[in-house]
């Protein structure tokens, strides 16, 4: 479905411009392949690794660079009026995202928004130090915006009974809602509910194109959320049926976003490390398998609960 196009020349040009100047309608696009990360980054984390550890930051695709650590990701968008920063991560990896960005030739003070994946310590306690250091707008969901203003896990979290710790508070200037769309001068990111892991959890979609220097491509970028079936230990899925349609709508919703290159709030989420090491990120339908994945989890942990 996102196979890349050979496109001529002309139409290339028209497709980066249109995505440059925030034509959000469909847009063909050749698109050029994503950079491989340092070899030391993936030298250094592992699958399943500490979530402040640090990481060597790269560049994913075109303005889009990656500024996390190994165990949790936080994607940087850089624009010709400022930056979007995408999760935070941990409170301790805030100085690290912000030395990352630093490291990559940009000023943290360029920072415009801070949005979030969904609402948990290990993606947003880095907002409020982050916030603090750059002057940045919070946008959450409205569903995720209590939590990230009072910093406590909300009440109807799967997880609200597994220890999660309190988070720094810190003030939600925008809420956005389903296709919402973010706008910085030459950026435009659109957000995407998708419940389940947590009630307000959000993906994002743009694009991305290559630096003016080189061949004028560009790619649809898809940041999207875990939407895993983890919960604390009294928690029963199939004991809170609009959970479950939740999970199944937002899976749904994940296989036909514009996804030619995919990340994912845990890179262990979407085998973003296997996929650099194998030369498989960024192949066409890797949002569709990314779904298939993620339902094919949640009919596990549905199917294990029925047999307790």
């Amino acid at each position: 479905m996102f196979a890349r196009l050979a496109l001529p020349l002309a139409m290339v040009l028209g497709a980066c411009a249109n995505a440059h100047t925030g034509d959000s309608g469909p847009v063909p696009s050749a698109q050029a392949e994503p950079q491989v990360p340092d070899e030391r980054f993936v030298e250094a984390c592992e699958k399943w690794d500490e979530w402040d550890k640090p990481a060597r930051p790269f560049r994913l695709m075109g303005n889009s660079w990656y500024v996390g650590t190994c165990g949790i990701s936080a994607i940087l968008v850089t624009g010709d009026e400022g930056h979007i920063l995408l999760d935070s991560g941990v409170e301790a990896a805030a100085p690290q995202v912000l030395a990352s960005i630093r490291s990559l030739g940009f000023e943290p003070s360029d920072i415009r928004y801070i949005l979030m994946s969904h609402e948990h310590f290990d993606h947003v306690a880095g907002h409020a130090a982050i916030a603090a250091a750059t002057g940045a707008e919070i946008v959450a969901s409205e569903r995720a915006a209590p939590v990230l203003e009072t910093g406590k896990v909300a009440s109807d979290d799967p997880q609200a009974n597994s220890g999660h710790p309190d988070m720094e508070p810190v003030e939600v200037s925008r809420i956005v809602a389903d296709g919402d769309v973010v706008e910085l001068g030459n950026l435009r990111i659109t957000a995407h509910t998708t419940p389940g892991h947590t009630p307000g959890a959000l993906s994002w979609t743009w694009w991305s194109c290559t630096p003016p220097d080189q061949p004028p491509v560009c790619s649809r970028m898809a940041y999207v959320d875990s939407l895993s079936a983890v919960s604390a230990d009294d928690y029963r899925f199939t004991d809170h049926p609009e959970a479950v349609a939740a999970f199944r709508t937002s899976i749904d919703k994940v296989r036909f976003l514009p996804c030619d290159i995919l990340t994912t709030p845990h890179p262990s989420s979407s085998n973003m490390i296997e996929r650099w090491r194998e030369g498989t990120y960024g192949k066409p339908g890797e949002c569709q398998r990314y779904a298939d994945a993620l339902g094919k989890r949640l009919d596990e942990r549905l199917a294990k609960e029925a047999a307790q």
